[in-house]
């Protein structure tokens, strides 16, 4: 009996060890297949059109984070007392005084009207 079990071991043992070398030669097949794939997909990527799409991408991420730190500096202004509606009536000045340098004849109004006319085919087409 004991003469059977160790030759049950032995044959458990060698089953044991079987197994272990063939996934270790499946993995390192899987991982040359897996390459293969990987460098045939970067190959057919058309690389020229990566520059314009990198750029698009930068701008966006520097939008992002510009609109982030200056929603933070604006929370920060609001939890100030008094700056909140100083900054309110600072604006209300500012259009005040814009539309009174622009807007109070005929041909002020024309000339913004003109500008803004110009500047819209400039930049729309």
């Amino acid at each position: 009996m004991t003469l059977l079990m160790s030759d049950e071991t032995t044959d458990l043992q060698e089953q044991a060890a079987t197994p272990a070398e063939e996934p270790t030669a499946s993995f390192s097949e899987r991982y040359s297949e897996i390459l293969g794939k990987v460098n045939a997909t970067l190959d057919q990527v058309d690389w020229s059109q990566m520059g314009r799409i990198g750029k698009g991408v930068g701008v966006l991420v520097v939008v992002i984070v510009a609109q982030v730190l200056i929603k933070g500096v604006l929370d920060t202004i609001n939890l100030l007392p008094v700056v909140p509606g100083l900054l309110e009536l600072l604006g209300l000045v500012v259009v005040g005084q814009w539309g009174w340098q622009n807007l109070t004849t005929s041909e002020k109004r024309s000339a913004v009207v003109s500008k803004v006319q110009t500047l819209r085919k400039e930049y729309l087409g």
